[in-house]
């Protein structure tokens, strides 16, 4: 693997040792030294020129834990504030010797301009282009639930079968597109319920099904239910009437949760519009995983950015083995 841009183009068997690989890093946060020596001379930038908390910590984090030097760019207050071009933001990067890059961008297809590009030798991974991707929130979505599904026996295994509803702003949802596109891939039958405003304007986005009626949906008891954040920073007209009535049409409330199956699981990528699109008191439910993506997502990430920077070479991986004295001085 030498970037990771999209889910859509991701083969299944890649997406699985992505998967099996973030079990082995996960496995190490329950080591004393939690840090390894893998990426000891990388040097990562997290090109941020969109706002964003829980990606670029994740990212950061599951970097320094691989022990790779981070640098952390962020437009505002940048050169890119006074007209400068991707490409001469990143060229002047990669002057500096530069082995990854994490980026988030406002503009569709921008983390694929530059993988294609020859501004810079290094790896590229998509943290979010605009409505278009963000595979590594699919990735970290998918071993949520296949650890929820498959418990300790989920190394190696699929979403084969398993029923994902994913409800909410559709349309404005790169999280969603990048789900759709990796859990179908994995075997999963994915199902949108959203308002047609809130939907693209096709008969079954990207691979799936729709539903309008939440409830209708709900009915089908699915295993896991993904709730999406209402996205009102990018919206620019009236997708529905007022935030009560989206509430009461399509928010997963206590009543509507608590008429689940009792082995359907809850997600929401974050960050939350409690009493919006999801209730407070099943956020915080047991069988809620929203705590638990977030800390998954350091694993993932943590696993993607090995296989990119080493280019998937597998020698010297990450084992559940006691630290070695080069890991615990790292």
């Amino acid at each position: 693997m030498r970037h990771l841009l999209s889910t859509r183009d991701l083969p299944r068997a890649e997406a699985i040792e992505v998967l099996d690989v973030a079990e082995e890093m996960a496995d190490t946060g329950t080591r004393e030294v939690r840090k390894l020596p893998a990426l000891r001379g990388k040097t990562v930038v997290n090109l941020f020129f969109e706002d964003s908390t829980r990606t670029r910590i994740s990212f950061e984090a599951a970097a320094k834990r691989l022990s790779a030097d981070v640098i952390n760019f962020a437009a505002k207050g940048s050169s890119v504030s006074k007209g400068e071009s991707l490409k001469d933001t990143v060229q002047t990067l990669g002057a500096m010797g530069v082995d990854g890059i994490v980026i988030r961008h406002g503009a569709s297809g921008a983390p694929r301009v530059l993988a294609d590009s020859a501004w810079v030798d290094a790896a590229v991974v998509n943290a979010g282009d605009g409505t278009h991707e963000h595979p590594t929130q699919a990735l970290l979505d998918a071993f949520t639930m296949r650890r929820r599904i498959h418990g300790a026996d989920s190394r190696g295994r699929d979403l084969d079968g398993v029923r994902v509803l994913i409800v909410g702003d559709v349309l404005h949802s790169r999280v969603a597109r990048s789900n759709a596109w990796l859990l179908r891939t994995l075997g999963a039958h994915v199902t949108f319920a959203a308002p047609p405003t809130l939907l693209p304007v096709t008969p079954r986005p990207f691979g799936a099904a729709v539903h309008h009626d939440l409830d209708a949906a709900l009915a089908e008891a699915p295993d896991v239910v993904m709730m999406l954040r209402v996205q009102q920073e990018r919206m620019h007209d009236a997708f529905f009437p007022n935030p009560r009535e989206y509430t009461r049409h399509y928010g997963l409330t206590a009543g509507r949760f608590a008429a689940l199956p009792d082995r359907t699981i809850v997600m929401h990528p974050g960050p939350m519009n409690r009493g919006l699109e999801i209730a407070g008191i099943v956020a915080d439910d047991p069988r809620s995983t929203v705590v638990e993506q977030v800390a998954n997502g350091v694993s993932v990430r943590m696993a993607v950015l090995y296989l990119c920077l080493t280019g998937g070479d597998r020698t010297g991986a990450p084992t559940t083995s006691t630290p070695t004295a080069e890991e615990a001085t790292a």
